[in-house]
């Protein structure tokens, strides 16, 4: 699979060729949804709690007698179906929302996602992005001499001045190969990989 080389004009000034396995697999709609969905959850906390009916700080007491009052029956002012009572079902913190999902399968579905991308033009290879020092305003011109709005950065090696100056673009992201994930593949309407990157996910995702 040929992947363009753009230059700092945003311009395809040559290809270099790319995997086949990475680049110019079939995109597994089914197997990209699971994986999306299980990164999500596996980045929420359970940090929600609510209280149930014995842990509501209510009287205990009945509050009227059983008959002859015309009213429903009624147990305790902590019941559910009363304002201010317990829930029936609570949220508790230690609650577990991560999904499995195995390492071929990962795999898979981020190749996945790599080959629709270069298929929607939507990837493009530099030689390298570097800055000399930590300033936004010369990344922000960069990238608006590219073309790019919005944009995904991935590098073999995160360059602290190329992460410090993205810090405040908040349509600009820099990630390392090691974390690029699904969520962010797809968010971004265009994705920019150095050349060692490229190199880096086929020793990572082929092995």
């Amino acid at each position: 699979m040929d992947l363009k080389i753009i230059d700092d004009k945003g311009q395809s000034i040559s290809t270099m060729v790319g995997s086949d396995e990475l680049f110019g697999r079939e995109y597994n709609e089914p197997l990209v949804h699971q994986l999306v969905i299980a990164f999500q959850a596996n980045a929420r906390q359970g940090t929600r709690a609510q209280k149930g009916r014995s842990e509501i700080a209510k009287s205990t007491r009945k509050p009227w007698n059983q008959k002859g009052t015309g009213r429903a029956r009624a147990g305790m002012a902590s019941s559910p179906l009363w304002r201010g009572g317990g829930k029936i079902f609570p949220s508790s913190p230690d609650e577990n929302f991560s999904h499995k999902i195995n390492r071929k399968m990962y795999r898979a579905g981020l190749c996945a996602i790599l080959s629709q991308l270069v298929r929607e033009d939507r990837l493009a290879v530099v030689e390298q992005i570097t800055l000399d020092s930590p300033k936004t305003k010369v990344l922000a011109g960069k990238l608006k001499g590219m073309g790019y709005d919005r944009v995904l950065i991935i590098t073999d090696n995160l360059d602290d001045n190329l992460y410090l100056s993205s810090r405040n673009l908040p349509n600009a992201l820099v990630l390392e190969v090691s974390e690029a994930d699904p969520v962010s593949l797809i968010r971004f309407p265009k994705v920019v990989l150095t050349q060692a990157a490229v190199k880096k996910f086929e020793e990572v995702l082929s092995s």
